[in-house]
């Protein structure tokens, strides 16, 4: 018997996850193992954002909430719109789900008709093409260039526009290069949609607190205001204030399709949990500057490991701008063999090469859309990291 259905046959289970899994399991067993996988804050969920929800469940607040959001938290949204980002939004266009993903879900699920296009620029996060596909959408990957700073350009964004073109997803600060769009790149390239009105945005910012050497953020429709009926915006508590476990996600959209995205969520998931929402009120109105601490953070991480990363002969990496990842180019190796006279001919090869011999969890490019790449979580303490990348370079030493 054939369990599952031909569409869920044509997706993959997420290289991320299943490269953080492979970690779990490495360790479990003893091994020393150390994992630059995983998309997730080292740093802990801050401790008036855990008392909000100790408070909340005190107070009994553990009841279904509203499928959009509960009213204090979608002020709370409505308030850190305007304040970071200098949009304003009613509080019938935004919405509240359980993590950043589900909401990628929602509203491609609330506006996806078979065969609608969804534009996705490589390299791209693991779970856009099959969401896409999942909602019965085609992927339509554009390969981007390390020229661009491996980000979608004008040319490329409107070469990939066809009528049938539904959506552009885009993110920034990326995952999983770490580049961050600027006002007038994001400009140019709401110029070619002015040009395309079908085409709808999708802009993933959920990095949005993470960004280094003083590089500012710009919110796509802060650049693009006259595309406003054809934004979503979306954003969560994971990234920035450390509630991965949270789960609480949210975004600003249209009314219409906020309504629409609504009555997705009521049939498949129903409301964010009552106590996370209570947290996530702390965290947007509450204290706001340990988030450029922390970047801070990452920042001189991200600068620590490409100092060792450059020293290593066939690797390279665009410094990242943004998030916690270093995209590796890993095709100066290819080709070269392992002391088992194994040949390196993808970046999947070494990326399991690197376990083997060196038992660090990376994730390959091609889970991202563009080869030869690994990617790294710069997101663990430097001593790991360290540790990390001296145990890679040892590794490709003794490559013939």
């Amino acid at each position: 018997m054939k369990y599952t259905s031909d569409l869920v046959d044509q997706i993959e289970a997420s290289a991320s996850v299943m490269a953080s899994q492979k970690a779990r399991e490495m360790k479990a067993s003893g091994i020393n193992v150390i994992s630059l996988a995983a998309g997730e804050p080292d740093f802990p969920t801050p401790p008036h954002v855990v008392e909000a929800a100790k408070a909340a469940i005190d107070k009994g607040q553990t009841k279904y909430a509203d499928v959009r959001g509960t009213l204090v938290l979608r002020q709370a949204i409505q308030s850190k719109f305007e304040r970071d980002n200098n949009l304003r939004f009613s509080l019938d266009e935004i919405m509240v789900g359980p993590g950043a993903k589900s909401l990628i879900a929602t509203v491609l699920m609330a506006s996806v008709n078979p065969g609608d296009e969804i534009i996705i620029p490589a390299p791209s996060w693991v779970s856009y093409v099959d969401i896409a596909r999942l909602v019965n959408g085609l992927p339509v990957v554009v390969e981007t260039v390390p020229e661009s700073g491996l980000k979608l350009d004008p040319v490329r964004l409107e070469a990939a526009i066809t009528d049938k073109s539904r959506w552009l997803l885009l993110n920034s600060p990326g995952n999983p290069t770490g580049s961050v769009y600027t006002k007038d790149e994001l400009v140019a390239l709401a110029t070619v949609l002015e040009r395309h009105p079908h085409v709808m945005v999708l802009s993933d910012e959920i990095y949005e607190y993470l960004v280094f050497d003083n590089v500012k953020f710009v919110s796509f429709l802060e650049a693009a205001p006259q595309l406003r009926d054809r934004v979503v915006t979306l954003n969560g508590a994971s990234k920035g204030y450390a509630m991965t476990g949270w789960r609480i996600g949210y975004s600003a959209a249209p009314a219409a399709l906020t309504k629409g995205m609504a009555k997705v969520a009521g049939q498949m998931v129903g409301s964010s949990s009552s106590i996370s929402q209570a947290a996530a009120v702390a965290a947007m109105d509450g204290p706001q500057g340990y988030l450029a601490e922390r970047a801070t953070s990452y920042q001189s991480r991200r600068d620590r490991v490409l100092e060792l990363l450059s020293a290593i002969p066939g690797l390279t990496a665009i410094p990242p701008q943004g998030a916690f990842y270093l995209y590796v180019n890993c095709g100066g190796i290819l080709g070269r063999a392992t002391p088992k006279g194994e040949e390196l001919k993808t970046d999947s090869d070494v990326v399991n090469y690197l376990l083997e011999a060196a038992a660090v969890v990376t994730v390959t490019g091609a889970a991202y859309g563009l080869s030869p790449y690994f990617r790294i979580s710069i997101a663990t303490d430097i001593e790991q990291l360290e540790e990390a990348c001296h145990r890679i370079s040892m590794a490709i030493e003794e490559l013939q």
